[in-house]
């Protein structure tokens, strides 16, 4: 008894819990800069469904006045509830139509706004960064904000607009039906019963045990939905990562154990696929079942009134459409069920999704750095660096980095150097201390391999987009930085990440800081895959063109050290570093 009180409370906390997050995906639209078009469409989505519903209620009326003609063989009167009937057919289709058509341009509208929400959150402070590291708890965000979002708006909008239709047909229909109903008298257990409106008590008897019966069968739908569709972004991108890695693999020669991931991650898939197949096929048996006893239901409960001759062919079918429209409105949650229980799943996603974008931003909370400012110089004061468990990697660190000095950072793999540059960037949440820093337009910083988006090359040689240099000069940079030859591709679409080896693509990113001009240049062994030849001209280009850059490496090669002018050394066992001249 108590364990099945404490299952109830925690559904109710569950549900409670549920209504609130839904609340806080749906009102942020319509509390937006965009909610007076949005009540506009949507009044007007409301008229014209109330609209149909009323289209519904003569039709129904037309029913009784045609089949009473037809059963009186009154031939002119035939002919004129058929064109009555075409009108009222006409009208409907355009109500139906232009339902539509404001529906479809309210989701796109909603749609549109809130994906551009979540990219915009998913972009501040560098959370889609954050989330890549340590979100574990968050899987495929693109699948998210793409299709979660587009399924959430349109359940969202066709469940809310399937109920209000659902109540007005229910609303309208009760009251003719209680009315043509009449009364049913019978004995039972030695008394006289007799219950007026009989037809709707049989509607609503009949709906809510549908109702509760396809409750119980369908119930797990939800954590199979929420399951299926993680199943299904996790496939697609283990192959998304196969093409993004092709060239590794291919000289791994990989395919057997990337066969392996495909097919395992597959079969989870079509595991719970199955499991979805079972309860969908017990619900159709429900369902399916139904529906078609509700076709002959108010037929056999009315025949009695119809062969007694207290109502007319008309009124019977009158009486069944009025019978077939109540059940219908009531079994609204019956008919939708299976969507219902997809359209919770979406909602459970990207609420936790939105939540743990605002952990993961908040993260950074749990430590304290602060960041300044200043003219010159990059110093770090005190300055802690962690791993995201909490482990000390470089321990109250104190430097200062003078403009007009190259600084190599050196240390054994492991000691903290890329780590180091993250921190002073500030895309690395895990640091406490003190941190000096010049604007950030006045800093640059290049990866070991740069990221290369889609499109020209022009736009990958510009990259990120805040500085515009004539083509004459682009040309000449890329002559410096000995990627010439592709000068005739510049405005060539493609994946130039796969196109250009790596050795490309790092003296592409020379180009970048020609370009840039940052006061400061940070480079994360960005020579690594150029011959020592190639890293010479690189550098020295660097000095020649740029003479106000001062540059910040880490490097491994002892032919970096003619290029710098001091060293800051790292001790992994110390956790410590050390900045010395170099000779």
């Amino acid at each position: 008894m108590l364990s099945k009180w404490s299952d109830t409370v925690t559904k109710l906390k569950e549900t409670k819990e549920f209504i609130k997050d839904l609340w806080l995906l749906t009102k942020s639209y319509w509390q937006s800069e965009e909610r007076n078009k949005a009540f506009l469409l949507l009044i007007a989505i409301v008229a014209l469904t109330l609209g149909i519903v009323y289209m519904l209620v003569l039709l129904n009326q037309w029913n009784n006045s045609f089949y009473s003609a037809l059963q009186n063989y009154e031939t002119d009167k035939l002919f004129d509830e058929l064109i009555h009937f075409s009108w009222l057919a006409a009208i409907y289709i355009i109500l139906s139509v232009y339902s539509y058509v404001l529906q479809q341009t309210l989701i796109l509208n909603w749609r549109r706004w809130m994906t551009n929400r979540f990219i915009d959150i998913w972009l501040k402070n560098r959370t889609y960064y954050h989330l890549q590291m340590f979100g574990k708890d968050t899987d495929n965000p693109d699948q998210r904000i793409s299709e979660d979002v587009r399924l959430f708006v349109e359940m969202t909008l066709s469940f809310a607009i399937g109920i209000l239709k659902a109540f007005c047909t229910f609303a309208s229909f009760a009251f003719v039906l209680y009315k043509l109903s009449g009364s049913l008298e019978f004995t039972f257990m030695g008394r006289e019963w007799s219950i007026d409106g009989y037809m709707f008590w049989a509607a609503l008897v009949y709906s809510v045990i549908g109702t509760w019966v396809t409750h119980l069968v369908g119930k797990k739908l939800v954590q199979l939905n929420f399951v299926q569709q993680r199943y299904e972004a996790d496939f697609r991108f283990s192959m998304i990562r196969l093409r993004e890695n092709a060239e590794n693999i291919a000289f791994y020669r990989g395919e057997q154990q990337e066969s392996g991931v495909f097919k395992e991650r597959f079969t989870l898939l079509l595991d719970n696929f199955w499991r979805l197949v079972t309860k969908h096929k017990q619900l159709i048996w429900l369902n399916s079942g139904y529906s078609q006893i509700a076709i002959i239901f108010p037929f056999v409960v009315a025949m009695n009134r119809y062969l007694s001759k207290e109502i007319t062919l008309g009124g019977l079918m009158q009486v069944a459409n009025a019978f077939g429209s109540v059940q219908t409105s009531l079994s609204y949650f019956i008919d939708v069920y299976a969507s219902l229980a997809q359209w919770k799943a979406v909602v459970l996603r990207l609420t936790y999704f939105g939540r743990h974008m605002h952990e993961v931003s908040s993260e950074a909370d749990r430590f304290h750095v602060d960041r300044f400012v200043t003219a010159e110089v990059v110093s770090a004061d005190g300055l802690q660096v962690n791993l995201p468990d909490g482990t000390p990697l470089l321990k109250k660190i104190s430097f200062t980095l003078e403009p007009g000095q190259n600084v190599l950072i050196r240390g054994v793999s492991g000691s903290g150097k890329s780590t180091l540059l993250r921190a002073i960037s500030g895309i690395w949440p895990f640091v406490e201390g003190r941190i000096s820093l010049p604007d950030t337009k006045d800093l640059m910083f290049i990866p070991q391999r740069p990221y290369l988006p889609l499109g020209t090359l022009r736009n990958a040689l510009l990259y990120p987009g805040t500085k515009m240099i004539s083509d004459e000069h682009l040309l000449k940079l890329m002559e410096q930085c000995e990627i010439g030859y592709l000068s005739d591709k510049l405005d060539v679409v493609g994946d130039w990440s796969h196109v250009l080896s790596i050795g490309e693509q790092q003296r592409l990113a020379f180009v970048r800081a020609h370009v840039q001009q940052p006061l400061w240049l940070f480079l994360d062994e960005a020579t690594s895959a150029l011959d020592e030849t190639t890293e010479a001209k690189m550098y020295m280009q660097l000095g020649s063109s740029l003479p106000n850059t001062t540059v910040v490496s880490i490097g491994h090669r002892s032919t970096l050290n003619k290029y710098h002018q001091k060293a800051l050394n790292i001790n992994r066992d110390e956790k410590s570093v050390n900045l010395v001249e170099l000779n």
